[in-house]
C-alpha cells in the first residue's frame, strides 16, 4: 500500500538552515515586530469588546518590543501620540499587533503600531486601532542616552 505524504512545508531543523531561509539583514528584521494575542472575556467590557485601556497596553508593549529590538538599549515610553480606535475587537477574536520603526532621533524612536482584529472562524481581518509611541533610551539611572 502506498504511503501518504504530508503536504506540510518542511521546517528547518538547524540554526544554519533557519539563517539561510531568513536571508534578510538583521536591521530589516528589527524594523518591524509582530505579535498576536487572543481576546478573552476578562479583557472585555459588558458589550463583549476589548477594553480601550487593554488595547493601549498591548499597543504600548508592541512599541516597547519593537524599539528595544531595534536599538538594543533599555527603552521607556515617553509618550503615546495619536491613537485612533477604528473598529471594536470582540471576545474570542485574535489581535495582531504590528510595530514599525517610523523615526529615529538622538535619544528616541517613534514606533507606529497597528492592531488588526481577526475572526479565527472566518478569517476576516480588520484594522481596529492605529497609534504612535515615542520611546527613549535610558541609562541605569533612567536618564536619556544617545542611541
Amino acid at each position: 500500500m502506498p504511503r501518504k505524504t504530508s503536504s506540510r512545508p518542511k521546517v528547518p531543523t538547524t540554526q544554519t538552515a533557519v539563517a539561510e531561509e531568513h536571508s534578510e539583514s538583521s536591521e530589516d528584521l528589527t524594523m518591524e515586530t509582530r505579535m498576536c494575542e487572543m481576546v478573552f472575556p476578562n479583557q472585555t467590557n459588558h458589550y463583549g469588546t476589548l477594553f480601550g485601556g487593554h488595547a493601549l497596553e498591548l499597543m504600548d508593549k508592541s512599541a516597547f518590543i519593537t524599539a528595544s529590538r531595534f536599538t538594543r538599549k533599555a527603552m521607556v515610553t515617553a509618550s503615546s501620540e495619536k491613537v485612533d480606535f477604528k473598529t471594536p475587537v470582540k471576545t474570542g477574536h485574535l489581535v495582531e499587533l504590528v510595530g514599525k520603526i517610523e523615526k529615529v532621533g538622538r535619544t528616541s524612536v517613534t514606533v507606529s503600531v497597528d492592531m488588526v482584529g481577526e475572526n479565527l472562524l472566518t478569517g476576516d481581518r480588520q484594522l481596529c486601532a492605529r497609534g504612535r509611541f515615542v520611546l527613549v533610551a535610558v541609562d541605569p539611572d533612567n536618564r536619556p542616552i544617545m542611541l
